[in-house]
């Protein structure tokens, strides 16, 4: 349109609006940023919408509640809570109070919420009521047995002090207009946290079956939200909708942090589908959305696209996973977009680290994953500049090695983690000397741009979300029939990486497809599932003179086998 800003405009105006800004915690920017846009939309769902200053003091209400129940600066604060209206105030709140939010995966099967729930050592925890299929009451009746009761289950979580649900509780149980009811004539001050101090530890999968705790500051989390509006030149009041998870750091960093730095509204949706996605854009005019290259693909696919009102959309964010080029020129075909951007990143860096820039061509988008993203020089002030520094290592020796030379993608920078919570041999083979070790394979370019070619972990990432085939592994060698199941991530153009479990059946077994997929569904989150399930025999295994399964053999032979 004519008269609209370019793009380096739009970044001119985001340097000049956080020169003179001092880095803050998440519960000062929250007071900030309804002091500065008090009646603009923040929040906006199907059934509601909050405004800055609403959200601000419902937030305010919580955090009193959660005070006056005895919760503490530095305590850690589970959330186990979906892409509702709640999610947002909830959050706030917890970083209000000082205390530490431990933002939790609510697809979690009741062995891995248990897991998370003890490991954390969280003290207080606000759950959903229920979720689809998932009732989150019962699920604490198997984890947590007379947590509802007051015997405060003792024995399995000993650090839990209080359980609130966030939407219809059982009698006898606090909900959160109970939580909010005892705050009531709380002071109206706040512990409030150092920048610097922990904020969030958010937990993501490992390569020793156990997920880890990543433990990151405010500083890093609001510095990051900064350099993505920055890099993707955010107009004022940009309108981000999104499925993707809240308490995941792509929902949280892309969506939630880095729309405040505009006064912009993100529309949260709950879960994911076209038509939701499309209504949604339609109704609440978005500006931005972001997928990953699945819900892309899901989009295009769409029946009637165009009985939907797309013209408010400018850009997308598809990352997490590579996509093809045509992808690219379809989404601005289309969907009328005209700033396309994906991204390359992990929760142990502080989310995506790097982005393609809207004015890159679709050649660029889909065979780089961006260079690192811009942010200030000087704390969120002075030139743009990089926000951290990627080199490449010996996936064997660790030593870094020449510019533009193939090897393990490291980096470094102020928004890396601290550590992950409790597991310190996991922190020193991760974060070494000041490096974060991705366990991904790929180059720097001369230009900045990054490639990434390979996997030097077991892990994959499906559909944006990683899986650890351990875990698969272990459960599917409980199963009568099976002998051996090794679990792979085979290329997939829709899902980035599509789970394939190889088994060898026992002796006489007579183990089904169904049957193997069934039990996955039954013990494993959705993501988790795998895609392929291949009956092989033992001779066939690649092996290494050791004996030892050789993974990267085994996902060439599955590809072939799976050819079409």
């Amino acid at each position: 349109m004519t008269g609209e800003p370019t793009l380096d405009q739009r970044r001119e105006a985001l340097l000049t609006s956080y020169a003179e800004w001092p880095v803050r915690s998440t519960g000062d920017w929250l007071i900030e940023t309804a002091k500065q846009y008090p009646d603009r939309e923040f929040v906006v769902t199907e059934d509601r919408t909050l405004t800055y200053r609403e959200t601000l003091e419902w937030a305010r209400s919580i955090a009193k509640g959660l005070i006056a129940l005895g919760l503490r600066p530095g305590e850690h604060v589970g959330l186990l809570m979906a892409n509702e209206v709640e999610f947002i105030p909830v959050k706030f709140a917890v970083a209000l109070a000082g205390a530490v939010a431990v933002p939790m995966n609510f697809l979690y099967r009741e062995h891995e919420l248990a897991y998370v729930l003890e490991q954390s050592e969280v003290t207080f925890l606000l759950t959903m009521d229920n979720y689809i299929d998932l009732d989150y009451q019962n699920l604490l009746d198997a984890v947590a047995p007379g947590w509802d009761t007051g015997a405060k289950a003792a024995d399995a979580l000993p650090a839990l002090r209080e359980v609130v649900v966030v939407g219809r509780a059982r009698p006898g149980v606090r909900d959160l207009a109970a939580l909010e009811e005892a705050g009531r004539d709380g002071a109206e001050e706040f512990p409030g946290s150092d920048p610097t101090a922990l904020s969030d530890i958010l937990y993501t999968s490992g390569t020793t079956g156990s997920p880890k705790g990543v433990m990151v500051t405010h500083d890093a989390v609001f510095r990051t939200g900064y350099a993505s509006a920055l890099t993707r030149a955010y107009e004022d009041g940009r309108r981000i909708l999104f499925s993707l998870p809240c308490y995941h750091m792509f929902g949280y960093i892309e969506g939630i942090l880095s729309a405040m730095m505009v006064g912009g509204a993100v529309i949260l949706l709950p879960r994911f589908s076209p038509l939701a996605y499309l209504h949604g854009i339609d109704r609440h005019r978005a500006t931005d959305i972001l997928c990953v290259p699945t819900m892309t693909v899901a989009l295009l696919e769409t029946p009637g696209l165009d009985r939907y009102d797309l013209s408010s959309l400018r850009a997308i964010l598809s990352g997490s996973a590579p996509g093809p080029a045509w992808l690219w020129d379809q989404v601005g075909d289309r969907l009328g977009v005209t700033e396309i951007v994906t991204g390359y990143g992990m929760t142990e860096c502080g989310g995506a680290m790097t982005l393609t820039l809207p004015e890159d061509s679709s050649e660029t988008t889909a065979t780089r994953v961006g260079r690192v993203k811009f942010a200030g020089a000087a704390g969120l002030a002075g030139p743009m500049g990089p926000l951290c520094e990627y080199r490449t290592a010996d996936p064997v020796t660790g030593e870094i090695l020449p510019d533009g030379e193939e090897g393990e993608l490291i980096s470094r920078g102020p928004t890396h983690m601290l550590g992950y919570w409790q597991k310190p041999a996991e922190t020193d083979l991760a974060l070494r000397d000041g490096w974060v070790y991705s366990g991904d394979l790929g180059r720097v370019h001369a230009d900045g741009y990054l490639e990434v070619t390979g996997r030097t972990k077991e892990l994959y990432k499906s559909g944006g979300e990683l899986v650890m085939p351990k875990e698969i592994e272990e459960l599917l060698a409980a199963l009568p029939g099976v002998s051996q199941v090794y679990a792979i991530g085979v290329p997939d153009e829709v899902w980035g990486d599509a789970g394939c479990v190889c088994i060898v059946r026992s002796p006489q077994s007579t183990v089904t497809v169904e049957e193997i997929l069934a039990h996955c569904r039954a013990n494993l989150a959705r993501f988790k599932v795998p895609k392929h399930v291949l009956f092989m025999e033992d001779a066939v295994l690649p092996r290494t003179p050791t004996g030892k399964i050789q993974k990267y053999l085994l996902v060439q032979q599955a590809k072939e086998t799976l050819q079409p």
